[in-house]
């Protein structure tokens, strides 16, 4: 079994093995530029390790499958096969499922895109460190991804903050750079407690680490720890949210934002916010659907506030780190609506399946951010980054390329026709508009409601997104930008427009699996549970 578990996790640990290397080798060699490629080149290697070592149904059958088979190679009783499954079942610290599937693939994109950002060396030095603490970051996304246990699935999450913060440290080193870091190292050790304090709860009432082994029924839950259940879903939402920057919790990603350098900002608006993500899907919808009664309306609320405040407090931005962090603030509203109708709706909930379409739009926001922050890092200078959207003026006649990209990426995040963006958004607001839709059930006034509220936000985020249009092709040029980011920079927003024009018209492909890894993500529950009832059926026929 320890076999199986280190095959399934190679890519990751390619990663951090190729992390600490880079640490190693940066401290005994000065050279700056050579080790871009070797990160690079280490996340198509785990790329490849996924794609051989990291297939899921290799890894269930061996999980499931292999003891029974071994069973009868050996003639061991039907009562050891049974232990045995139990053992795997309780023991195994992943949980190979489409959403893991999802989650890695997507980290590795996300870090292929960062690799190519950070590929011209930082002004103050330190890229051995920062692209170290990269890789480190990705891995502990897919381990977030995959987790199957609450000590992993916490490492995983730590895995993705602590690195984070050298790479805050290292982008600027001024006094506004390390305000940044600071305001940011401390709220996310206080979000880690309190999550870390949401989990100890759920450990408390569930008496197992093991996301297979949580009781899904509130009438299997021990008598008197309801209350505990529902105290540990708030705990574990108030810590995640801070990840997703979600109001009441978004207040640190402005300041934060505005502190740090245009790679460091897209980074923020991308890893920390998938992995809040998933682990909201892992804890709170596979790990306690027996809030969902409940847990719908905290989502629902959410989502309203955090999208509204996001796309109100962006209006008033001139500063474009600024902007762009309300916008993240309110993307992860839209977001947080696929949670709330996958909640209210369960699993399985076909083209409008919630989580599904939650995974869609994390996609194509992802893409179109990390485009934004390309574009943005690849003009600015040396010692000297765009700051203000004023200096956006007239980008469509000094750098018609780069402005081409750039508008395609505000349209998706506008959710116009017919950028990717327009499905994610057409996704979320029907797949709240398909909440009972055919009976007409109590719920469907709320998920109504919810829709409208996230149309007319779609309409108020427009506006801030075509003003940088605008400007772009409506106004004369206050300066000749000089581009000094890189070729990578270049690269990476080349990269991030195309798939953003791609998704937009052929979305099917991704669409399909985001919705397999939405609508079955209690799958792997099920698997574990079958391997019960099959080792418990070989059992009485022993008998």
């Amino acid at each position: 079994m320890s076999l199986n578990v280190v095959c399934f996790l190679s890519a990751e640990i390619v990663l951090v093995v190729a992390g600490l290397a880079i640490y190693l080798g940066g401290a005994f060699s000065a050279s700056q530029k050579a080790w871009a490629p070797i990160a690079f080149g280490a996340i198509l290697l785990a790329a490849a390790s996924l794609w051989s070592c990291g297939g899921n149904d290799r890894y269930l059958g061996h999980v499931a499958t292999a003891k029974i088979q071994h069973a009868h190679g050996e003639m061991i009783t039907a009562s050891d096969v049974a232990r045995q499954i139990s053992v795997s079942a309780d023991t195994t610290p992943v949980m190979p499922d489409p959403l893991s599937a999802y989650g890695r693939w997507f980290a590795l994109a996300i870090g292929a895109v960062m690799v190519l950002m950070a590929w011209q060396p930082l002004a103050h030095g330190g890229a051995p460190e920062y692209l170290g603490s990269l890789l480190l970051v990705i891995a502990g996304l897919m381990l977030v991804a995959s987790a199957a246990n609450l000590v992993l699935l916490f490492v995983g999450l730590e895995l993705v903050s602590i690195p984070t913060y050298i790479l805050l440290s290292l982008g600027r080193r001024d006094p506004a750079g390390q305000e940044s870091t600071a305001k940011y190292f401390y709220l996310s050790v206080l979000a880690s407690a309190i999550l870390l304090y949401g989990l100890s709860f759920l450990y408390g009432v569930n008496g197992t680490m093991q996301l297979t082994r949580f009781p899904h029924s509130p009438l299997a839950m021990p008598t008197g720890l309801e209350s505990l259940g529902a105290v540990a879903m708030v705990l574990v939402v108030a810590g995640l949210c801070f990840r997703l920057t979600a109001a009441p919790f978004h207040f640190y990603a402005p300041d934060v934002y505005q502190g740090t350098i245009q790679a460091n900002a897209a980074l923020l608006s991308a890893i920390p916010k998938a992995a809040g993500l998933l682990a909201l899907v892992r804890l709170v919808v596979q790990g306690m659907p027996e809030t969902g009664p409940h847990g719908w309306k905290v989502f629902l609320i959410l989502a309203v506030l955090t999208m509204t405040l996001g796309n109100v407090l962006a209006l008033w931005q001139d500063n474009v780190r600024r902007l762009m962090a309300y916008s993240s603030i309110a993307n992860a509203g839209y977001m947080l609506i696929g949670l709330a109708v996958g909640l209210a709706t369960g699993p399985a909930n076909g083209v409008w399946d919630g989580i599904g379409a939650a995974f869609f739009y994390l996609c194509v926001y992802v893409a179109a951010t990390l485009g934004t922050f390309a574009v943005l890092a690849y003009l600015g200078r040396r010692r000297q980054q765009i700051e203000s959207v004023d200096e956006l003026a007239g980008l469509g006649r000094t750098h018609p390329i780069m402005a081409a990209t750039l508008a395609v990426c505000m349209f998706s995040l506008a959710g116009l026709p017919p950028i990717a963006g327009l499905w994610g958004k057409l996704l979320l607001f029907g797949s709240a508009l398909n909440v009972q839709a055919a009976s007409g059930g109590p719920l469907r006034p709320w998920f109504v409601a919810l829709a409208i509220i996230g149309v007319l936000n779609a309409a108020v985020g427009a506006y801030y997104y075509l003003r940088i249009v605008s400007l772009m092709y409506f106004r004369e040029p206050l300066a000749v930008q000089r581009a000094e980011g890189g070729r990578g920079a270049y690269l990476a927003a080349l990269v991030c427009g195309l798939a953003v024009l791609v998704l937009g018209f052929y979305p099917g492909p991704l669409m399909k699996q985001c919705m397999q890894a939405g609508s079955r993500a209690q799958d792997s529950l099920e698997t574990h549970q079958d391997a019960d009832n099959r080792a418990i059926s070989l059992d009485a026929a022993h008998r």
